[in-house]
């Protein structure tokens, strides 16, 4: 019983912290690095910026030769919105280690003055690159074809003390995206 109370919280958690992880600052637009920023809480991965493929900086494999490789995420440039309401978002991730806890990709989409999160992954972390897609059906505020922001976290929870689960971000990106 213990288990799933852990379990139970650990969850609700995790839904409660990606969106206080992807609050805008003061201006509403900035909540991690920039478009061309660094990881949260690490340095620029061997001097590329996570942007990934589908943007402005190179593919996460492409690195030098005998470079260590560290958690990163990117977000394509694009979505889609379905006739449904249902938003769908991608990109690609890495991590490394889930010893210590789960680790999760969540995203949220904003839009003019709506944001919503949409959906998430656990992540498969084996230092391999895998692709992330998030998916959800948001009527209100409903989204429209054009541009937007999309901020996602690779978040891992780990047992505090007391054994509840505590987030801890490994990595964030804040991109520009076209809605389809």
């Amino acid at each position: 019983m213990r288990v799933r109370l852990v379990l139970a919280a650990g969850v609700l958690l995790a839904s409660a912290a990606a969106p206080l992880a992807h609050a805008g600052g003061a201006d509403g637009l900035s909540a991690g690095p920039a478009l061309d920023g660094p990881v949260l809480n690490g340095p620029v991965l061997d001097g590329h910026v996570l942007n990934g493929p589908a943007l402005n900086g190179p593919a996460l494999d492409d690195r030098a030769p005998g470079s260590r490789a560290a958690d990163d995420l990117t977000v394509y440039g694009y979505g889609t919105v379905g006739d449904d309401s249902t938003v769908t978002l991608s990109g690609m991730y890495r991590c490394l280690d889930d010893s210590a806890g789960p680790v999760f990709v969540s995203s949220t989409l904003v839009q003019g003055n709506r944001s919503a999160g949409i959906g998430g992954t656990q992540a498969v972390c084996d230092g391999h690159l895998h692709e992330w897609v998030n998916t959800s059906v948001v009527k209100d505020p409903a989204y429209r074809p054009g541009s937007a922001r999309v901020r996602a976290t690779l978040m891992q929870l780990t047992a505090d003390e007391e054994g509840l689960p505590t987030p801890g971000f490994l990595a964030a990106e804040d991109a520009a995206v076209v809605l389809r």
